[in-house]
């Protein structure tokens, strides 16, 4: 079970990531129950299937609302796992940034400029989004398999084949 305010109560900058089925979405604790996030047209709690359709579009707006109106019927969690990687950036300056972003409108960019991009800015200065990777990185596992697959039915064709060719030819 994802933690809850009443199990684990976020800290000022902290980065919240809620598990929204086949992607998550992020968004920075600013204090007092708000967070600010990137929120594509279609970005709504248990938007399901339609959330998809951030995908496709190419402004997001930047949002200044209370957690649990963002989380929805989602589970959540605190999820600074970047803090082994990069130092964050002091707190106070992370929170001024964001609420200094509140009210624009932001290029966005599934592959290079989404929600996870944005909070990771805001957090470690530095745009990344670990769920592109991944996917990207599953993308070229499918991709190597998918050669490693055609590659051992050329190989079979070509070993098995050429002796029904052979066999036709002797009868």
């Amino acid at each position: 079970m994802a933690p809850t305010l009443y199990d684990e109560k976020p800290e000022c900058g902290d980065l919240i990531e809620i598990l929204r089925g086949s992607y998550q979405h992020w968004a920075v604790y600013i204090g007092d129950g708000f967070v600010v996030h990137l929120a594509a047209p279609s970005e709504l709690p248990g938007a399901g299937v339609h959330s998809m359709m951030s995908v496709l579009t190419e402004k997001a707006m930047v949002k200044k609302e209370e957690l649990w109106d963002v989380v929805g019927t989602n589970q959540w969690k605190i999820n600074n796992s970047l803090d082994e990687k990069y130092e964050p950036r002091p707190v106070h300056i992370i929170v001024k940034e964001a609420c200094a972003l509140v009210g624009q409108e932001l290029s966005y960019c599934v592959f290079r400029g989404n929600c996870e991009h944005f909070v990771n800015e805001l957090r470690y200065g530095k745009a990344e989004s670990r769920q592109v990777r991944k996917a990207g990185e599953a993308v070229m596992i499918a991709g190597i398999a998918a050669a490693v697959g055609l590659g051992v039915v050329a190989l079979a064709g070509a070993l098995f084949g050429g002796k029904k060719k052979e066999n036709k030819n002797t009868h």
